[in-house]
């Protein structure tokens, strides 16, 4: 099971620097919104690509009376992501293939329980 978390968490940093790479602009509350997760589970997992020093937090002036933020990824995050798309896409193809197993598997049984329903009304 706690593989299974690891994967999960590595799955959030994934697709969080994912999103920041395109969209540096993007607020906590829009990067939870769009990933499916909690404000509060968003800003955990923001804490800990910071701690790592895979994501800063940068500032520009948007206007004169504001200023804006931006998640931007350091060096260190850009490699990162390199690496962790390949483990993710490994994890998703596994993943797909199994699901693949047993929509099969399911759709076999299926059609034995029509056969033998076809049988049984037959007699």
């Amino acid at each position: 099971m706690a593989s299974n978390h690891y994967e999960r968490s590595e799955d959030l940093h994934f697709r969080v620097l994912r999103l920041l790479q395109d969209e540096p602009d993007l607020s906590q509350r829009e990067l939870a919104s769009r990933l499916g997760v909690s404000n509060g589970k968003l800003h955990y997992c923001m804490k800990a690509l910071i701690e790592k020093g895979l994501v800063k937090l940068g500032n520009f002036a948007q206007s004169k009376h504001h200023l804006g933020y931006a998640y931007l990824l350091t060096p260190a995050g850009i490699k990162q992501k390199a690496a962790m798309t390949s483990d993710f896409l490994q994890r998703k193809v596994a993943e797909y293939e199994a699901l693949h197993a047993e929509i099969a598997a399911l759709q076999a049984e299926m059609k034995a329980q029509r056969t033998a329903g076809a049988k049984k009304s037959a007699h």
